[in-house]
């Protein structure tokens, strides 16, 4: 059973993968699935999969909430500001996060400074940690003072539904509630797929599928929310090195990426160029991250991305908003994450283990508070 291709360019092959012959296939297709699913990250570091168990219908309410999140005020959006790599959790502004591959904080200083990143976003994380609560809009949005960019709260018929507007788009604290449930879903439905897509990579190193379960099953991830706005193509135009996002790899394990149909996510090929993963509706784009790179020993790959400029402006001289939806899939944040059986033959030249064992959580804070 060949997988089809959803990119081929310059030595780059990403698959497009039918999960469901994983999820509810026979055993020969699941098997098969599974291996398509590692040589897809062995090769390339990314895969789409088709036929997964999100229904589209929750993606689109999901991206509807993140749309409806990010017409609010500054101030309001600010309220629930991002605060530490620890928590990871909250809002950055415009700006404010650097994405790259660079490690030193002085040297991003100076990045961000030139080439920031052209995106806001939103951070969700599990529910229920100590110490690391989620920044959610009914918490804090109604402690704003009554007026904001001088549109006023207000009480509505008597009744204690508050609401605030900006440019026309009411905001009201069952829509905050609304926004929460539909988070909390989401997260959780991402966290199962996390699981299932761990299960294929066991299955395809030949290790009983349940091998990532203990690793997986606290839900240590980050759902992001993000949003590239509105931005004329002349800005594009005066710094041939402006970006929506710089060119990276993610930090954890795996990441579910959920694309609108506006492009712009490009991904490195084998021969250092960036070519287009084109939105395919449907589809999430799940790509490899450093810490299983680590964890498989290098058998598995972390390819750089971007976000660019979109193929074309599709408004005049503008380039419309982009929405994406990145769920970032890590171990159990108390988890030791050593080199996986298979994956390495101490004293056979090539083989040899690499890296030293490392815990997942303080391996991935140290990661976050570089990028901030």
């Amino acid at each position: 059973m060949a997988a089809e291709t959803a990119v081929s360019k310059d030595s780059l092959h990403i698959p497009l993968i039918d999960f469901s012959l994983f999820t509810s296939g026979a055993s020969t297709a699941k098997q098969e699935t599974a291996r398509a699913v590692l040589h897809g990250f062995t090769t390339a570091g990314f895969i789409y999969l088709k036929n997964h168990p999100i229904p589209p219908d929750v993606v689109e309410a999901v991206f509807a909430q993140s749309a409806r999140f990010f017409t609010r005020p500054k101030a309001q959006k600010e309220a629930l500001a991002w605060t530490t790599a620890r928590a990871n959790r909250g809002y950055s502004a415009l700006g404010q996060e650097k994405v790259t591959q660079l490690t030193d904080r002085g040297e991003i200083e100076k990045l961000r400074d030139g080439v920031p990143d052209l995106k806001e976003s939103f951070e969700i994380g599990r529910e229920g940690e100590e110490g690391c609560p989620n920044q959610w809009p009914d918490e804090k949005l109604y402690s704003q003072p009554n007026t904001i960019n001088g549109m006023t709260n207000g009480v509505t018929n008597g009744t204690s539904t508050h609401s605030t507007s900006t440019n026309g788009v009411a905001h009201t604290e069952a829509e905050a509630k609304e926004f929460k449930t539909v988070m909390q879903d989401f997260f959780s439905r991402c966290q199962s797929l996390h699981m299932l897509v761990m299960r294929a990579i066991a299955l395809g190193l030949s290790l009983p599928e349940s091998f990532f379960d203990s690793y997986t099953d606290t839900g240590d991830n980050t759902l992001r929310l993000l949003h590239y706005p509105e931005v004329s193509k002349q800005v594009f135009a005066q710094n041939q090195a402006q970006v929506r996002a710089g060119a990276h790899t993610d930090y954890g394990s795996i990441t579910l990426l959920f694309q609108d149909g506006r492009g712009g996510l490009q991904v490195q090929s084998p021969e250092g160029t960036y070519v287009d993963a084109t939105p395919i509706a449907g589809t999430i784009v799940v790509n490899a991250a450093d810490l299983l790179a680590r964890w498989s020993n290098d058998v598995i790959k972390s390819t750089k991305h971007r976000v660019v400029e979109p193929p074309a402006p599709l408004e005049g001289e503008v380039h419309p908003p982009r929405y994406s939806v990145a769920y970032f899939c890590n171990p159990n944040s108390e988890k030791a994450i050593d080199a996986i059986p298979g994956t390495y033959e101490e004293g056979v030249p090539g083989r040899e283990k690499k890296y030293e064992m490392v815990k997942s959580g303080e391996y991935l804070m140290r990661r976050l508070e570089a990028t901030y």
